[in-house]
C-alpha cells in the first residue's frame, strides 16, 4: 500500500488527528509543544498554542472545538479564543494524553504521571455543562479511545498493558464490563492512538513498531500497514468521502538526522471508510 507523505516533520510529537468538515479539514496536536496544528488543502500548517501540553481535541457543536490540556480542558471558540483551563486535577505531576468524544456528546481524556509510574493516570470525562468527571482509575499511559459504529462499545489502550481493551457502553451508566479485545506483542511495538471506521474495525497504532494495525470486533487481526517510520502514534479517516487514513508520527527520542520522516503527517488509502467525528455538545 502506497504511503503519502502529507507533511515535513512538522511535529515534535505529533498525535490526535481529527478530520472535521466543519473545520475545512484535518488538525492534530503536537502534544508536547502545546500547539495544535492545522492542515489546509495545499499542505501548509498552521499552528496555536493552546498551553504546555496539548493532548487532544474534538469540534463542538456549535464551533470551535474542546481541547484536553495539561490538567484539563479548554474549549476554543469560533473566533480561535480560548476559554480558561477547566481543572481536572491540581497536582503538577501528572498530564493529559489522549482523548475522543461517546456518542452522547460527552469529551473523555485520560491522563499518565509524568514519571510513567504504574497506575498514575485515569481517564476523564467533560460532559456538555463543564463538569468534570473521573471515570477510570489505575491507569499507567491513557492512550487511544473511540466508539463502535452503533456506540454499544468503546475501545481503549492503556499502552503499558500492551493491549486494546473493549467496553460496554451506555449513556446511564457510561462506560463498565471491560475486557480484553487484542494483545500486542512488545517487540512489535507500544499501542497507541485509535480509530474505529464505518465497517467495526478498529485501527490501532503501534508506536516504535513501524505499523498500524486493523482488529475486527472480535478481535481478530486482519490488516497490518506498515509506514516509512517506526514512530507512529495515531491515526482517524478524514478526507471528503472519509476513505483516506492519516497517520501522525513522533520525533521524540529520535536523535537530529537519524529519521527524516518522524514527526511528518502520512496518509495512505486503506480501501475502507471512517465514520463522521463525533462532536463535544458544550
Amino acid at each position: 500500500m502506497r504511503i503519502e507523505q502529507v507533511t515535513g516533520p512538522v511535529a515534535f510529537h505529533g498525535e490526535g488527528p481529527v478530520w472535521s468538515a466543519a473545520w475545512g479539514g484535518l488538525r492534530f496536536v503536537d502534544m508536547l509543544s502545546g500547539s495544535v496544528l492545522s492542515v489546509a488543502a495545499d499542505g501548509s500548517v498552521g499552528r496555536q498554542r493552546v498551553g504546555s501540553i496539548a493532548a487532544a481535541l474534538r469540534p463542538r457543536r456549535g464551533g470551535g472545538a474542546v481541547i484536553g490540556v495539561e490538567r484539563g480542558f479548554v474549549l476554543e471558540e469560533t473566533d480561535g479564543s480560548l476559554s480558561p483551563v477547566i481543572e481536572a486535577w491540581s497536582q503538577p505531576d501528572a498530564r493529559m494524553n489522549d482523548g475522543g468524544c461517546d456518542p452522547d456528546g460527552r469529551f473523555y481524556c485520560g491522563s499518565m504521571a509524568y514519571d510513567r509510574r504504574p497506575g498514575g493516570g485515569a481517564l476523564y470525562r467533560l460532559d456538555p455543562d463543564l463538569t468534570v468527571h473521573r471515570v477510570v482509575d489505575g491507569v499507567t499511559i491513557s492512550n487511544g479511545l473511540d466508539w463502535s459504529p452503533d456506540g454499544s462499545s468503546a475501545y481503549y489502550v492503556d499502552t503499558e498493558t500492551y493491549g486494546v481493551d473493549v467496553f460496554d457502553y451506555e449513556r446511564r451508566t457510561g462506560l463498565t464490563n471491560r475486557r480484553p479485545l487484542a494483545v500486542v506483542e512488545p517487540s512489535h511495538g507500544r499501542p497507541d492512538g485509535l480509530t474505529v471506521d464505518a465497517d467495526g474495525g478498529v485501527w490501532v497504532a503501534l508506536n516504535g513498531g513501524g505499523a498500524v494495525r486493523r482488529y475486527g470486533a472480535d478481535g481478530t487481526l486482519d490488516r497490518v500497514i506498515e509506514t516509512p517510520t517506526p514512530h507512529v502514534t495515531a491515526c482517524a479517516f478524514g478526507g471528503h468521502d472519509l476513505r483516506t487514513l492519516f497517520i501522525t508520527t513522533s520525533r521524540e527520542n529520535v536523535g537530529d538526522g537519524d529519521d527524516d520522516v518522524a514527526g511528518s503527517l502520512l496518509a495512505c488509502e486503506p480501501g475502507v471508510a471512517g465514520r463522521p467525528v463525533r462532536e463535544f455538545a458544550g
